[in-house]
């Protein structure tokens, strides 16, 4: 029998205001091998820790159990101060009567007894329990971060300066990412390209960082310390050994009519084409879909023009296979599509844009070279309309149910910057809260009002028509004044939803990474582990992890690195023992296990069992301990009882069932 001690927090009023905590020690102590129950207001202070460690020495306890919080605040602060006392860290059971009791029920008795049932149920679980101990494995000095904008650069850039080397890998042509479109940033205003792309360089010469451009990650396998990546290069067509990045191929390409993915689809781009001027690498890239050579076989002229011969049509996808200890998601984000918001006429007419294109229309590099023109005409328009909020904070299907965070502030910025260069333009923004949470934030926004005349209209814009003149027709309603607008423009600019880049669900099944009902990837914790995925060895960088600007990404992605830096750091990790485990004299080899096992760590293979003097060989059940997180789904789908945690087993909880019928 087990000397279990037995300890059940207050936490101030969080536990006690619901739960009659001296009625759980006294029900506790009456519990088969509880030798001490006591409470105390806070167990987790450093004050709560001694009475353990104190009874842990004095009642010479085999095992404890604390009634508390969530196991995810503070197992690991009870398990120290059992180590600390010389008992079995894993010997330690959290009964969480907190969020499971208290937090969800009014009524004392009834969340006292529960708190009971939850005690007890841990007290019965350290009855069975047998000391553990870890394991370790070893950790490859690497890193891979998937995605190239600025957070994916900055994450890049901050581990390799620590000295490990990194990869980046970037679906697309050119790192830089979404940043690397704007044309200003807010609330400094200075220019986006000449703050990225420094970083860029900076990236493509470190010595110790490698960049796999028009790439994507195939396949991810492994655990914390040794993922073994398969990374896909996709031909480019192109030797980047060889190419000078003269741009002559680009002129000479016949297929001049694609659309630029860059300038948001606005103008066109040859089918053999740089992405922009600063791209990185400097290498055209061929557009297969649209090449006349590859579509008819009958053309080649980049080929014929090309003077170092780096045209290579016969260009075979690769696959590269590298193994890393740590690997930060950096997948960045995309504007919802706005076909399902037909009441602003975005598909009807030309001068109904997204602020993502007004950004490309206002950069000197863009379709109308930073001229503010009509894209129906070319006039330069004298009404602008900004909608805020289209598809943020939605409450139908078709939107988002979040604030897209970035939109108040980059309106604000549209704004300055039209009236600064056009003052003779006025400009109407149409919102339902202006939300500017950020330093210099609201007085940037002020700016816009006071200083710039820009007309701000608490209201919605109910529709958008075209008039046959070529000008829009808005219908909105104002709020403060209480009645309807109707108003001409000849731009409406939409503020529409950002939402996580469409690849974050792939890249999150690969990596067995938790994801929300927004697809934006979710951390271990919110305010205690904010970069850090629930899947160990998996951080989170940027917009991927939900809508932020441009300086709380880059502050995100340099502590993602850091975090990362923390476990490439080590030569060794420690392995939690708490895993499943599979009984080979029940296993029957049915691969359920595996199949509900989100985290592939279960295998099989076939091994010679001694059953009661009968050698043979089975297919039997491995379990990973490395890539196991002890979540117990494989036990609870076993039909034969095989698979269990560590520390225990199926038969020895049936014995002591049948000890007690008896």
């Amino acid at each position: 029998m087990q000397r279990i001690g037995v300890f059940v927090c207050h936490c101030g009023t969080n536990i006690a205001a619901t739960v009659d905590v001296k009625k759980v020690v006294e029900m506790a102590a009456k519990e088969p091998g509880v030798v001490h129950a006591e409470d105390y207001q806070y167990m987790c202070s450093e004050a709560g820790q001694a009475k353990i460690i104190n009874a842990i020495h004095e009642k010479n306890l085999t095992g404890i159990v604390v009634c508390s919080c969530s196991p995810r605040m503070h197992e690991a602060t009870f398990r120290k101060a059992a180590a600390k006392a010389g008992l079995n860290p894993y010997m330690v059971e959290i009964a969480n009567i907190r969020e499971h009791c208290s937090w969800i029920h009014k009524d004392m008795e009834e969340a006292t007894l529960k708190a009971v049932i939850l005690a007890r149920a841990a007290i019965a679980k350290v009855n069975l329990d047998a000391p553990l101990q870890p394991g370790e494995s070893l950790v490859t000095k690497r890193a891979l971060v998937i995605g190239g904008g600025i957070a994916g650069i900055q994450s890049a850039l901050d581990i390799a300066e620590a000295g490990y080397e990194v990869d980046i890998v970037e679906k697309l042509p050119s790192i830089g990412g979404r940043m690397s479109q704007l044309d200003k940033t807010f609330p400094t205003l200075d220019c986006s390209a000449c703050i990225l792309t420094p970083k860029m360089v900076e990236a493509a010469v470190h010595e110790k960082i490698n960049i796999y451009t028009y790439s994507e990650v195939e396949k991810v396998s492994g655990f914390v310390g040794d993922f073994t990546v398969d990374i896909r290069k996709k031909a480019r067509s192109v030797d980047m050994s060889k190419c000078t990045g003269c741009g002559v191929c680009s002129e000479k390409c016949p297929s001049k009519k694609n659309a630029n993915e860059f300038n948001r689809g606005l103008n066109n781009r040859s089918a053999i084409y740089i992405p922009f001027a600063q791209a990185i690498p400097n290498v055209p890239v061929i557009d297969r879909e649209n090449c006349i050579k590859f579509k008819t076989g009958k053309c080649g002229a980049c080929s014929k023009v090309c003077a170092a011969g780096a045209i290579d049509y016969e260009q075979k996808d690769e696959i590269v296979t590298q193994k890393y200890g740590a690997i930060v998601v950096a997948t960045g984000f995309d504007v919802i599509p706005l076909d399902k918001y037909d009441e602003y006429a975005y598909s009807q007419s030309k001068d109904v844009i997204t602020s993502l294109e007004l950004e490309r229309i206002m950069n000197a590099a863009g379709p109308t070279k930073g001229h503010l023109e009509r894209l129906s005409d070319g006039k330069a328009p004298k009404n602008i309309v900004f909608v805020q909020c289209v598809g943020s904070r939605c409450s139908d299907e078709r939107g988002k149910s979040y604030c897209s965070k970035i939109c108040c502030m980059y309106t604000a910025k549209h704004a300055m910057l039209i009236r600064d260069k056009y003052p003779d333009t006025n400009v109407t923004v149409f919102y339902i809260d202006v939300r500017t949470p950020g330093k210099n934030f609201d007085e940037f926004y002020r700016r816009a009002v006071e200083d710039y005349g820009v007309n701000y209209v608490k209201g919605q814009v109910g529709k958008v028509i075209p008039q046959p003149d070529g000008t829009l027709m808005v219908q909105a309603s104002d709020l403060l004044e209480n009645k309807q607008i109707h108003m001409e423009a000849d731009m409406v600019v939409l503020a529409a939803a950002i939402e996580p880049n469409k690849d974050v669900r792939k890249i999150a099944t690969m990596l067995t990474a938790s994801i929300d009902t927004n697809n934006f990837l979710t951390e271990a914790h919110a305010k205690l582990r904010p970069v850090e995925s629930p899947t160990a060895g998996i951080f989170l960088s940027g917009v991927c992890q939900g809508p932020k600007d441009i300086p709380e990404t880059v502050a995100q992605a340099g502590a993602a690195a850091v975090k990362a830096i923390g476990l490439l750091a080590k030569d060794k990790l420690t392995t939690n023992p708490c895993t499943a485990h599979s009984d080979e004299l029940l296993c029957n080899g049915c691969s359920q296990c595996a199949n509900v096992c989100p985290y592939g760590a279960i295998s099989y293979e076939e091994k010679q069992v001694n059953d009661h003097g009968i050698r043979e060989t089975r297919r039997i059940a491995v379990v990973n301990n490395a890539l196991c997180q002890g979540c117990g789904a494989c036990t609870v789908t076993c039909p034969s009882g095989a698979m269990d945690l560590q520390g225990f087993s199926n038969r020895q909880i049936l014995a002591e069932v049948d000890a007690i019928c008896r």
